[in-house]
């Protein structure tokens, strides 16, 4: 039987979208191909892979590989776990697949954000870390890209920037849309009651974010509280630091690693999400947001465009008039967003697994 690998060691909340990709990818998959191939799990610990496939019911394989990614024990130790599996086809969820594979590989390219997002600003690293970080960075990556026999995209603004990048990988790139997860949709919140003035923010706090101009909004309208969700604490400290510098302590509020319970109750209560970044892949919490009827202010980006149509309010990112003007709009509205059934039925974990567990046979026949 084909023995088919997933490199899980990114799954979880603490990584961010990424983590959820893997979370709500992994457990469709197994139920898609378990009577074509044996699937082997790379997992960085136990209780990781029984959050992944506690709702499985297929024989697969666990291999614990507590090897840090972007390291380089995952470019030597880990590449030898790899081979030890001989594997028909290794699927790693991002870019960082060991340099000297050479086996069959698929992989997920959520963003190319570090090719423009670059220098010292964007690091906690020391400046000789960081520089050597990034040399390997630029290297892995193009090597993935070469020798993966298919690479998924989250959208088809990530798709335009990747070809753009390497040209050569055109015919091997394929869109899949993410989803919304069940805990998410399913949670048992007992009222949809928004909060007044409540600006949401989830994700990481690294610079591209942007969350700088949405401090700036709330020195200018004292009235806005925000409430900011990160299941990261990097970058949290120099944040608190420009919260203090704009004096709007009393107006922000920190909820770190929550579960989805909590955070669905986070977006059916705010006013509105605010979704500021200068650069995403997908945007995945402004599209968990609409599907809980919450309005999202989103800046002006293509990707933002293309994930939430005409669903959401667009601001300059860097503009904060605009964005003033967005917030006008919606501050005292209490109104569910309703969505077309057109939209909704676009953003699917079931689909993605479908095309992206079609596609792994097609590569493994190549």
């Amino acid at each position: 039987m084909l023995r088919i690998g997933i490199d899980c060691r990114l799954a979880g909340a603490k990584h961010a979208g990424i983590g959820r990709y893997i979370s709500n990818f992994v457990p469709r998959a197994i139920d898609l191909i378990q009577n074509k191939a044996h699937i082997v799990l790379f997992c960085s610990s136990q209780e990781q892979a029984q959050e992944i496939s506690s709702s499985v019911h297929a024989e697969i394989t666990v291999v614990l590989a507590p090897i840090k990614h972007y390291s380089f024990a995952e470019q030597t130790k880990f590449l030898l776990v790899l081979n030890k599996q001989r594997l028909d086809l290794l699927h790693t969820p991002h870019f960082n697949v060991p340099f000297f594979y050479r086996g069959k590989s698929v992989v997920t390219i959520h963003d190319l954000l570090w090719h423009t997002q670059r220098g010292l600003q964007v690091t906690t690293l020391n400046p000789a870390v960081y520089w050597l970080k990034y040399f390997f960075y630029t290297r892995i990556v193009a090597h993935a890209v070469t020798m993966a026999k298919r690479i998924f995209v989250p959208s088809k603004t990530i798709a335009t920037e990747l070809t753009t990048t390497f040209p050569f990988v055109k015919k091997k790139v394929l869109v899949t849309y993410e989803g919304v997860g069940d805990s998410l949709l399913q949670a048992n919140i007992s009222t949809r009651t928004r909060k007044k003035n409540t600006l949401l923010y989830v994700g990481s706090l690294y610079p591209h974010k942007n969350i700088d101009i949405v401090l700036q909004l709330l020195q200018r309208r004292p009235e806005i509280h925000l409430e900011i969700v990160t299941a990261r604490t990097t970058f949290v400290n120099r944040v608190k630091k420009q919260i203090a510098a704009y004096e709007v302590q009393t107006q922000v509020k920190f909820f770190l690693a929550i579960n989805d319970h909590a955070l669905a109750q986070h977006y059916r209560h705010a006013t509105a999400l605010i979704q500021p970044s200068l650069s995403e892949g997908f945007g995945l919490t402004g599209l968990e947001a609409l599907l809980q009827g919450t309005t999202v202010i989103a800046s002006n980006i293509p990707i933002f465009h293309e994930i939430y149509q005409d669903h959401a309010l667009f601001f300059q990112p860097k503009d904060i008039t605009s964005l003033e003007t967005a917030w006008e709009s919606v501050a005292h509205s209490n109104s569910n967003v309703v969505l077309p059934n057109s939209f909704t039925k676009q953003y699917s974990w079931d689909a993605l697994a479908k095309a992206t567990t079609d596609a792994y046979f097609t590569a493994i026949n190549d």
